[in-house]
């Protein structure tokens, strides 16, 4: 048994992963990408334009006098100086215009919709994790997982939002643009990835303490791996194959562990907390905090608070056995 404070050692938070609005994967990253260069050229522009200019102006006025020279009127000079600072205003409003036109069609652009037959996905936002449903007219055949979405390649993907709490903001810098989830209100948008990966996400509003520790992750596979992966994540948990796992199994229903989250196969059906049906197939946990190992689980069941401050999930005491026997349980729930 290892000692609790290696185990809190070993959950302590790591880097998921960057991401980059710079390397699109889908159509709508592409066209705010674009938009993003457009920006950036013009700002560009205008800032060696003004050091031109004040360095052109500095070297004009420089003098070696000591005392102020005397101020000339100069009517023709002030005539072309009027002329320069009003062809620079309307080019400033002008390219203000364009710039304006440029982001509605890309908005645009990125909200259309090019297909009848598409993913669905629903995401709904807690404080401080992510819900991702599947929905499905039959019940026995809606996915629900948490913080992880998986999603085909080169297929459109819809994703239908909403918030239980209070603000929350979507974003997938190389997929889409932000996205706010907004309680009691719900709307939708689209996107189609277009290259296999895994795309790092991260709530984009601030929503509490633990805000920064919101992340989630966008699992791009193959329609063949998507289809596989559906179809586990169907499944209910399997059942216990050795003693301590059959004793990890009562743990977490004699525990608060069953007054939280939902174990589909089991009397765990409580939705306050991540459905963990299959656990055990996620890269990570707390929301894209901890990497899904032995050693980081047993951190944050033991002890929530120190890893994630302010929240849902409370310190839960077991004994040394019983935690070890929980654990080998989680581990099955592939």
């Amino acid at each position: 048994m290892m000692p609790r404070l290696f185990l809190l050692a070993q959950a302590m938070p790591l880097d998921p992963g960057g991401h980059n609005i710079l390397h699109p994967a889908a159509p709508q990253g592409g066209h705010i990408e674009w938009l993003y260069w457009v920006i950036f050229w013009i700002c560009f522009v205008v800032y060696v334009l003004m050091i031109i200019g004040y360095t052109r102006a500095a070297a004009k006025s420089k003098s070696d006098a000591i005392y102020p020279l005397p101020v000339f009127e100069d009517k023709e000079g002030d005539q072309r100086a009027k002329w320069a600072v009003g062809t620079a205003v309307a080019v400033t409003v002008v390219t203000l215009f364009v710039v304006l036109v440029l982001s509605v069609v890309t908005g645009k652009k990125a909200a259309g919709l090019s297909s009848k037959n598409p993913v669905t996905i629903q995401i709904i936002g807690h404080q401080w994790w992510w819900e991702v449903v599947y929905p499905n007219p039959q019940a026995d055949q809606t996915v629900t997982t948490a913080n992880e979405i998986h999603v085909p390649v080169n297929t459109p993907v819809v994703v239908l939002t909403n918030s239980t709490d209070v603000i929350h903001s979507f974003w997938a810098p190389n997929i889409t643009g932000k996205r706010d989830l907004l309680p009691g209100y719900s709307s939708a948008f689209w996107f189609n990835i277009q290259q296999p990966g895994t795309y790092r996400g991260q709530c984009a509003e601030f929503c509490g303490l633990q805000h920064a520790h919101m992340g989630f992750s966008i699992i791009a596979q193959s329609v063949d791996d998507f289809q596989a992966w559906e179809q586990q994540q169907l499944k209910p948990a399997p059942e216990p194959t050795n003693d301590e796992t059959k004793r990890g199994r009562e743990v977490f229903l004699t525990r608060a562990c069953l007054m939280c989250h939902t174990i589909r196969g089991t009397d765990a059906g409580a939705r306050m907390g991540p459905d963990l049906t299959h656990l055990a197939s996620r890269n990570m946990i707390a929301a894209e905090t901890l990497p899904n190992t032995r050693g980081a689980l047993a951190g944050w069941i033991l002890d929530p608070q120190r890893i994630k401050p302010g929240a849902e999930m409370s310190p839960n005491s077991l004994a040394p056995d019983d935690l070890q026997a929980l654990l080998a349980y989680l581990q099955t729930l592939q």
